[in-house]
């Protein structure tokens, strides 16, 4: 795979042929609308924080969000409709690229589906399908001002309904009182799905999950706690009454209810960032590339080519990351719960991963960088939203350290999970069943994939690296002391995370023949990574001298290769000018 179109989404050339004919309808429509609406429009409208009405009347006449987000058990016999990961993946990439309000909408919509699908209340979902038919839009209401998206705590009460009051008569089962924070889309959605706790019943068990209207009477819309498209509502409900035909989910289920549409839903955020990205990108090489400073070129300049070509590296391998990890959760079942590492892989990693490659292009930028008439400075703007949204960075990589002994030590025979392009519903994302074991999901041996490339000079210097970790864990494991220190701890769990990401990237890579010198590249700034996480395990202060003497003895120099990097280089200059969005 040698053509940059194969690798970067440019809407000039895009053809997703791997999808179904009313898929790619609509995928392409849904680009047409961005392109026809022009980036003055739409930079004007993110300036004048324009809320995204008209693109939600799009979706409405096109039933893009019913054709996507409608799992097929509630699909009325449209056949086109169903829960699709891999072309739902192919859409966020499309809403990032043209701007993350969008991308939002479309976002909370999904996290407000996922207790609802998830539900056993029939009629709700039956209410949910109708309503995306009609262009409605909906809310996840988890998040509090001072408890965040601690499910464990939340201060929104159900007051039980006196036997007999006329309320009782009525049908009503309960009073809601409280406010919620921080909430997509709670200015307009037809169902909001509210995380409660009931007020005659500690703990889990009196957990509750219902549906609410952001146009009922006794739902007050406060404001938008943010200055933008994204409409992040604050919203309180005032004795709002809750009956039987609104409870979702109760109990322990409610719980696992919560975890797994964040499950669900943070793993758009990388396909999102990825398109974000790419477009900047664009910007990028076409304005430096025919920038003259000095009388040379500025991509003439040593410095400039390196940041470039570490930028195309490092987008390069969060698409093959994300993408081979829609395989793994739509293959996903009771037995196979892989997914539940590397989805918040996609969150943490890609993410974050977005923010280094803004960082490197706005080094070359500079002033340019924030100018209003470029999609750049926007993406510059919200970039660091992704890697924070659906929970931090670090509670992530929190998540992901549950996993590693099984993954490093204990590897468990799978079958071969091939590509997911077909058109299946992905019904498993309903029934994901109770969010605990974790540290009990297995995982195919990783060292055969890395022993396939060991040919590549990056790949084997990475491959010592990645045997150097477990080294660590069996000779100089954090001790008790340690493993209670979460900062140290979050060290040992991005070095992990670089293994992870390499195994994905290629196997990703192997399924789609990338370019050999892309790889190399891409294993170039792996190694430097895993090298900046060793030394900064050097500097901890409860680091132990066999801990240090293993940080120094796990750094790699990448093989520098003047004539692969080039060669890489023409691919990226080859960008210049092949994508401008109409004015």
């Amino acid at each position: 795979m040698t053509s940059t179109d194969a690798l970067l989404f440019n809407p000039a050339t895009y053809d997703p042929q791997q999808f179904d004919a009313e898929t790619r309808r609509l995928l392409k429509a849904t680009i047409e609308w961005f392109e026809s609406r022009g980036k003055r429009q739409l930079l004007a409208d993110d300036a004048d924080a324009v809320w995204v009405s008209d693109f939600l009347e799009f979706a409405k006449k096109e039933k893009l969000f019913a054709t996507f987000l409608t799992p097929a058990a509630y699909a009325d016999g449209d056949e086109n409709r169903r829960w699709d990961a891999a072309r739902n993946a192919a859409l966020s990439e499309i809403f990032g690229f043209y701007g993350l309000a969008y991308w939002y909408a479309e976002q909370v919509t999904i996290l407000g589906l996922g207790p609802i699908w998830q539900s056993d209340n029939e009629p709700a979902k039956k209410r949910a399908a109708a309503d995306l038919v009609d262009g409605q839009v909906m809310a996840f209401g988890l998040s509090e001002r001072d408890h965040g998206a601690d499910i464990y705590n939340t201060d929104l009460i159900l007051t039980p309904t006196e036997p007999g009051s006329p309320d009782d008569e009525a049908g009503i089962l309960f009073r809601a009182n409280g406010t919620k924070y921080y909430i997509g889309n709670g200015n307009v959605a037809s169902m909001v799905s509210v995380f409660s706790r009931r007020a005659d019943i500690e703990g889990a068990d009196g957990y509750v999950w219902f549906a609410a209207d952001s146009r009922h009477d006794d739902y007050e819309l406060i404001d938008n706690v943010i200055h933008g498209q994204l409409y992040v509502s604050t919203f309180a409900l005032h004795d709002y009454p809750v009956t039987a035909a609104d409870i979702l989910s109760t109990g322990p289920d409610a719980f696992s209810a919560a975890l797994n549409t964040v499950n669900v839903g943070k793993f758009n955020l990388c396909h999102g960032s990825i398109g974000m990205v790419e477009h900047s990108f664009y910007e990028a090489i076409t304005h430096s590339n025919n920038r003259i400073l000095y009388g040379h070129s500025v991509t003439e300049f040593p410095h400039v080519r390196t940041n470039f070509v570490d930028a195309y590296a490092r987008i390069t391998a969060m698409k093959l990351f994300s993408d081979r990890a829609v395989d793994y959760f739509r293959t996903a079942s009771l037995e196979d719960r892989r997914y539940l590492l590397f989805n918040p892989m996609t969150k943490s990693k890609v993410t974050s991963e977005g923010e280094t490659v803004m960082t490197l292009l706005l080094d070359v930028l500079a002033a340019k960088g924030f100018e209003k008439n470029t999609y750049f400075a926007q993406v510059a703007r919200y970039i660091g939203t992704l890697p924070r949204l659906e929970g931090t960075v670090h509670v992530n990589v929190g998540q992901i350290l549950k996993f590693m002994p099984n993954y490093l030590f204990n590897p468990k025979d799978y079958p071969e999970v091939g590509t997911r392009l077909d058109a299946a519903d992905d019904a498993f994302f309903w029934r994901q069943g109770p969010a605990r074991g974790a540290g009990k999901v297995q995982f195919a041996d990783w060292t055969p994939v890395y022993e396939k490339r060991t040919d590549i000079a990056n790949v084997a210097r990475f491959y010592e690296q990645a045997q150097a970790l477990r080294t660590l864990l069996t000779t100089a494991a954090p001790d008790a002391g340690q493993q209670r220190d979460l900062d140290f701890m979050l060290t040992i769990g991005h070095l992990f995370s670089l293994v992870v990401y390499g195994q994905l990237i290629l196997e990703q890579a192997a399924i789609t023949g990338l370019d050999r010198d892309v790889l190399d590249q891409i294993f170039d700034f792996q190694i430097r990574d895993f090298n900046g996480y060793a030394t900064t395990l050097y500097g901890k202060p409860s680091a132990t001298a066999a801990q240090q003497e293993w940080a120094i003895g796990a750094l790699r120099s990448p093989a520098g290769d003047r004539e692969r990097f080039n060669r890489v280089w023409n691919q990226v200059a080859s960008c210049d000018g092949v994508y401008a969005m109409r004015p």
